[in-house]
């Protein structure tokens, strides 16, 4: 967004404040965004923000009017997006904490642009943020990544595209070549990630890949569809270009390993040990 556009968001969240302090709150406008078949729903106390929300996560996204939000009972989570015009971009690690009380679970994501709660029993949540698009990123990220550890998905910091029916992940760490290998990918797959890939486990318990909007050095969007998983290669750099088998047991150790130290960047963790 530009100057401008920023302050003028800021100058209607400052009205917009007003209003809900005199009690003259309105039902507003929210955007459904939906990825993996998971919709979260995210209601901005501006409702130009909406059109920021869409223009960002593009097919991923739908608008919903005013005085529907209730309405849509088949949202995972609902976030209240609430814009802080003190606020500002931030390229800092996410802080990511759980408070529990009587049984139930509270999480608490927090950066230098933002910060949110969630509580998954009431699939409530709210975010106060700089008017930022990209800082709902990582709250989506991080809501999507507990959800399905709940149902035995997760999302893996991997590469992702379809060809012939079938999903290929590429897994590694940063530097590794995700988004090498998502450029030279042969015009007939369809790519889904250079970033962030998305795994469900289906009912027989086999996994299915999901096209995600998280982009990385590609900087485009994954396409909205998904496939079977058919094969996840390890990434690592080498002399030459060559595929070798490994054991289940060292596939499983190394995506720990990818996933460890994204976990530990996301937490603001030192990685030297693992690295």
């Amino acid at each position: 967004m530009s100057r401008a556009a920023l302050a003028e968001a800021e100058a209607r969240e400052r009205s917009s404040e007003h209003r809900r302090e005199c009690g003259q709150s309105a039902s507003l406008p929210s955007v459904t965004v939906e990825i993996g078949g998971i919709p979260i729903l995210l209601q901005p106390s501006d409702p130009k923000f909406c059109d920021v929300l869409e223009s960002r996560y593009e097919s991923f996204a739908t608008r919903n009017a005013a005085d529907t939000a209730d309405s849509n009972a088949n949202v995972a989570c609902r976030f209240e997006i609430h814009l802080d015009h003190r606020g500002r971009a931030s390229d800092e690690d996410a802080r990511v904490t759980r408070e529990v009380a009587n049984g139930a679970s509270l999480w608490h994501f927090r950066r230098g642009d933002f910060e949110a709660t969630w509580d998954p029993r009431a699939g409530h949540g709210r975010i106060t943020q700089c008017p930022n698009p990209y800082s709902i990123d990582t709250v989506l990220r991080i809501t999507h990544s507990l959800v399905l550890a709940e149902e035995g998905g997760f999302l893996l910091h991997a590469a992702s595209a379809i060809r012939n029916n079938r999903a290929f992940l590429f897994a590694g760490v940063s530097g590794a070549g995700k988004t090498t290998i998502s450029r030279l990918a042969p015009p007939d797959a369809t790519v889904l990630t250079d970033e962030i890939s998305y795994i469900r486990r289906t009912a027989n318990k086999n996994y299915v890949a999901f096209g995600t909007p998280f982009a990385g050095e590609l900087a485009r969007i994954g396409a909205n569809t998904s496939a079977a998983l058919k094969t996840l290669y390890l990434l690592v750099q080498g002399p030459e270009n060559r595929i070798a088998t490994i054991s289940k047991i060292d596939a499983a150790r190394a995506i720990m390993r990818v996933e460890r130290i994204a976990l530990l960047r996301i937490c603001g963790l030192p990685t030297g040990a693992i690295d």
